[in-house]
């Protein structure tokens, strides 16, 4: 604690599973928070069988017969004057009523991809229980991402046919939580991407486990979130303040990094971890000084970037600054310029945007999504994974693309309490 303000102790709060809700395949919801996780009018769940095949349960939308085209049959006796009149009379009452027009996705072709991709991924996973990416090898974030892919698309731990790879993955993560509280497999040049990203995972899943995975869960859980908090705290200048970097020891910040820690912290807060405010708030100062009136850049002085600009929008959301004028200008930045595939790092932005954007929700919500889940769409290759454009992120292999791809396609699920308005 730091400061007078108060903090929440530690809990682990255990998810209900509700196999009779008629509209959802797995009803959960955390009794921490008074907002569902399943928002029934936007799910999509997903089921598969024991032996892996698709079913697919959607709500029965009740449609209106056809009306008679009445228009046409008097088109037809007096000619050119009534089609021209009535087509006038249309485009008047839709200029008149302000409608706007719909853009709609194809939810088959979600769900079908999101089964497809969590097929590959389970074909992927390695006999410790890890998920690789392919330069490095066995990966803490990797494993993470996968883990929550899976959570995302309403498989839970110990159930189903993904249950056990579940599991497994989540105990490959505990495992690899080193003497200060990182979490992480192998050091490169940026271990705090992995433990922010494996502390993320840990707390979106602490309520799903069993009562005897919880009790260690939550310890290796506060261990990180103390080490997420304890970093943040090294001395740095003025500019660089209340960001994080590559090392927990690190003097400098950057927002890609930044943004992984937020979202961790804001998943453990919810589930009852210790999160000072005044940490939140020294976050929130740092993400601000990235904002340079449009978008947001990868540190502050940089130029704006559609993949931070998602990032630095979430961000703020995740901090509870919704409506602040950042957000709005990162809104309008992103609908100037949206994401697009052959972006350099897609796969992150598109994470960051689908959640942000969902968020936001409204017209440009629903036109980001058109794009970006077309995108997607478009790009699945045959067995089911994506593949990044950009060298850069293809170096993280497919595992992380097609990881961050369902996260992104599972947004309005609703399963991850991250997701949550």
């Amino acid at each position: 604690m730091i400061g007078s303000k108060s903090v929440f102790p530690c809990t682990t709060q255990n998810w209900i599973v509700n196999s009779s809700a008629p509209k959802n395949l797995i009803s959960m919801s955390a009794s921490y928070t008074s907002a569902s996780c399943c928002h029934a009018n936007q799910i999509k769940p997903l089921k598969v069988d024991e032996q892996g095949s698709e079913t697919t349960m959607r709500f029965q939308r009740s449609l209106s017969e056809k009306p008679v085209n009445r228009i046409g049959v008097v088109a037809t006796r007096h000619g050119w004057r009534v089609r021209f009149f009535w087509t006038l009379m249309l485009a008047m009452s839709v200029v008149m009523s302000g409608w706007r027009p719909v853009y709609a996705v194809d939810d088959q072709a979600v769900d079908t991809a999101v089964v497809n991709a969590l097929k590959y991924l389970a074909r992927l996973q390695n006999a410790n229980g890890s998920w690789s990416v392919e330069t490095t090898g066995d990966s803490t974030a990797a494993t993470s991402l996968a883990v929550m892919a899976f959570l995302a698309a309403g498989h839970v731990p110990g159930e189903g046919p993904y249950g056990v790879a579940i599991d497994r993955g989540i105990n490959f993560v505990t495992d690899h939580q080193e003497a200060n509280g990182m979490i992480v497999e192998r050091r490169g040049h940026g271990p705090m991407y992995d433990h922010g990203i494996s502390t993320l995972m840990l707390a979106e899943v602490a309520g799903m486990t069993s009562k005897e995975h919880a009790a260690r869960l939550r310890k290796v859980l506060e261990r990180a979130v103390k080490l997420i908090l304890t970093a943040q705290q090294v001395r740095k200048n003025r500019k660089e303040a209340g960001g994080w970097r590559y090392q927990h020891n690190s003097e400098d910040s950057d927002l890609s990094v930044t943004g992984w820690q937020l979202l961790a912290l804001r998943a453990a807060k919810d589930i009852g971890c210790d999160v000072p405010i005044e940490n939140i708030d020294l976050a929130v100062g740092y993400v601000k000084k990235c904002a340079n009136g449009r978008g947001f850049a990868y540190q502050p002085g940089n130029g704006p970037t559609s993949t931070l600009t998602a990032a630095g929008i979430l961000a703020l959301q995740v901090c509870d600054h919704h409506s602040d004028a950042e957000v709005e200008n990162g809104i309008q930045f992103l609908q100037r310029q949206p994401l697009r595939y052959e972006n350099s790092w897609f796969f992150y932005g598109a994470y960051y945007h689908a959640i942000g954007g969902y968020k936001y929700g409204g017209p440009d919500w629903e036109r980001s999504k058109t794009l970006l889940f077309e995108s997607l769409l478009k790009n699945q290759e045959p067995l089911g994974g994506w593949k990044a454009m950009s060298n850069d992120e293809r170096q993280q292999g497919q595992i992380y693309s097609t990881s961050l791809g369902v996260l992104a396609l599972t947004v309005e699920y609703g399963y991850l309490p991250i997701y949550q308005r």
